[in-house]
């Protein structure tokens, strides 16, 4: 998995919890919505209320990836057109007389984590309804991946439905994915309390339209022991 966090130049680093935007992402892959639907995705993330348990928080690894790019290459992006590349000196002469560089970059990602999300839409009445999330995460439109595209999921991605009157509720409760006894958990300010919390900022939310990250919102961040049952 990799949970992204704020990319600087060729490195993609990873936050310990999934981001609104992902999880919005995830839901509109599996419904079979595009990039370009820019309304639908903003009306879906602004709906989105979760938290996050690490039951097993795993290791981070980091692979190196390259590519070999000529000067005259020119590839399709999100908005549907081809992009070239401007003349570079950083690009030299091969031994086919081509001008090409190589491209490097660092992607952080975790592994053997097990992490369980509890989330509801808000109002609950809309399209997508969380039936319909459920029903698309079953039976996704396209394939679906946790991040990035490598990193496909090997499960079924639904735990389980859990009635709760809040998120931090609905985390404390419901079984450990594995064995565990100490969990840091994640959920949205004013979504429950739970003692020696701390509250903090996140800016883990995507203006769809645009296609950048910004604005903040409150969560809260604290660890459940399920010997103490707090």
């Amino acid at each position: 998995m990799a949970f992204g966090g704020e990319t600087i130049d060729n490195l993609g680093v990873i936050r310990d919890f999934p981001a609104q935007s992902m999880l919005t992402g995830l839901i509109a892959n599996a419904l079979g919505w595009r990039r370009e639907d820019a309304g639908e995705h903003d009306r879906l993330q602004a709906r989105l209320v979760f938290g996050a348990r690490l039951d097993r928080p795993g290791t981070r690894i980091a692979e190196y990836q390259t590519a070999r790019l000529l000067q005259n290459d020119s590839g399709w992006t999100t908005h549907g057109v081809p992009e070239g590349r401007e003349p570079s000196p950083s690009y030299k002469i091969d031994r086919l007389g081509n001008k090409s560089l190589t491209l490097q970059r660092y992607r952080d990602h975790h592994a053997d984590a097990a992490v369980l999300v509890a989330l509801r839409l808000d109002p609950a009445d809309e399209f997508p309804a969380l039936n319909d999330v459920a029903d698309a995460l079953q039976r996704p439109a396209r394939p679906l991946f946790l991040g990035r595209k490598p990193c496909l999921p090997t499960a079924p991605l639904i735990a389980g439905w859990c009635d709760a009157p809040n998120i931090l509720t609905a985390l404390q409760e419901v079984a450990p994915l594995v064995t565990s006894t100490r969990q840091r958990v994640l959920w949205p300010a004013g979504e429950g309390e739970l003692r020696g919390s701390r509250q903090l900022d996140v800016c883990d939310e995507r203006n769809w339209t645009s296609g950048v990250h910004g604005g903040w919102r409150p969560v809260c961040e604290g660890v459940l022991s399920q010997e103490a049952g707090t």
